[in-house]
């Protein structure tokens, strides 16, 4: 089939306004806090709100895509993030906030079942992989970036920069002390501005493979009497947790115990966390084809455990650095637990990843944990819940036994060729 890089670069643009809306939430946290008087719990409850929205969308939007096609679902994803994040910046209440993330969540959740099966499509099959990694850059670039237009706005709407055009406008739309909401703003616009290309953008025919399609109802029975499946789902449960259990909370962290300005050093924070996973990412790909995976995954959990700890109990400048360099060790956990995952059952392969992908609802569940534990006792005390989500990741290491494993090369051949 005949490439289409149009296709290719709307979906990459796609996959960075998917980042872009989806992990700003850990440098809001403190404000939205604070603006709305929530204790732990309820802080708990955005991400849980935006999170489950996958665990509950992820399968169904499958079988909607077969039957109403690519082009028309990425509209009603972009239609709902629209509605999501206009509807909050015209009323931002806490109870508006919660449905909006809602409806934000489940908007990107059914562009992450479109997407992969058209860029397959769109960019060749033989460049699939290449355009795999691609996305997954551009996805780790539009986290770095999007805590820093978070900081660049708040800070100039605060000190009263109306100066500048877009500060001025900003100032004018969104409520005092709430600096903040602008996000929703700018999220809009995005949203409606990426409906306006999809409707005038050519889609190709998509025929998607065995692996890529839901399958039916049967074929998930069968896989839910597979213990694997459960184990899989529940790695991707504890790993999705886990990067939001950190990316979420590091910036009230590092402002509740050292101090730290949220809308600067907070959001810094959490903008290298992402950076940092996308260039550990990159690190990943080479050690995958150097190592077992389960090595490298065991490996780098372990770190990213020391890290954590570093983060929880050291000193002002330790704890500010080890968070966001515990990302660049969960760098490998995702796709390492979905390959080893598809590689441990031999059919329904397509029905599996739809299991698998609704165990980033993971993200919903943890931090409502998180938050309740820390009311009770602390939030350095209800992140150390997070050792538990990452002991489960460890273990995988341990008792995965794919029927396929990754393929390495020696560096012998490497330095002989």
């Amino acid at each position: 089939m005949k490439r289409n890089y149009t296709i290719v670069v709307l979906i990459l643009i796609t996959f960075f306004v998917i980042s872009f809306l989806t992990n700003i939430l850990g440098a809001l946290n403190p404000n939205v806090s604070a603006g709305y008087h929530l204790t732990e719990t309820m802080a708990g409850f955005l991400p849980f709100a935006f999170f489950i929205a996958y665990g509950v969308m992820s399968i169904p939007s499958g079988f909607l895509l077969e039957k109403w096609g690519e082009k028309r679902m990425m509209i009603l994803a972009f239609l709902l993030a629209f509605s999501g994040a206009l509807g909050f910046a015209l009323f931002p209440k806490f109870n508006v906030f919660i449905i909006s993330l809602f409806t934000i969540g489940t908007g990107m959740a059914v562009l992450q079942v479109v997407i992969n099966p058209l860029l397959r499509v769109s960019g060749g099959e033989e460049h699939y992989a290449f355009n795999s990694v691609l996305a997954q850059l551009i996805f780790g670039l539009a986290s770095f970036v999007s805590p820093q237009v978070y900081s660049y706005l708040v800070i100039n709407i605060d000190k009263g920069n109306t100066s500048e055009p877009l500060i001025g406008l900003m100032s004018g739309l969104v409520p005092e002390s709430f600096s903040w909401v602008s996000m929703y703003w700018i999220f809009a616009v995005l949203s409606i501005l990426m409906i306006v290309i999809i409707i005038f953008v050519k889609f190709p025919k998509v025929e998607l493979q065995k692996d890529e399609k839901v399958g039916s109802k049967e074929s998930y029975l069968e896989l839910f009497k597979n213990k694997y499946v459960i184990l899989y789902f529940l790695g991707i449960f504890m790993y999705v947790g886990t990067e939001q259990g950190i990316s979420y909370w590091m910036s009230k962290f590092l402002s509740n115990y050292h101090g730290f300005n949220p809308d600067t050093i907070g959001a810094d924070a959490v903008s290298y966390f992402w950076g940092l996973m996308t260039i550990g990412g990159i690190l990943g790909l080479v050690l995958l084809k150097l190592l077992d995976s389960k090595i490298v995954l065991r490996w780098f959990t372990i770190l990213a455990m020391i890290s954590l700890v570093v983060a929880l109990y050291g000193g002002d400048n330790l704890s500010l650095w080890a968070f966001p360099i515990s990302g660049f060790f969960l760098s490998v956990m995702y796709p390492v637990i979905v390959s080893l995952g598809l590689n441990s059952v031999s059919k329904h392969h397509g029905s599996f990843a739809g299991i698998l992908m609704t165990g980033i609802a993971g993200g919903a569940i943890v931090q409502i944990l998180i938050g309740g534990l820390s009311d009770i006792f602390s939030l350095k005390t209800g992140m150390l819940f997070l050792f538990i989500t990452l002991g489960y990741i460890l273990s995988i290491s341990f008792w995965s036994k794919p029927i396929i494993s990754n393929k390495t090369v020696s560096l012998k051949s490497i330095f002989k060729s």
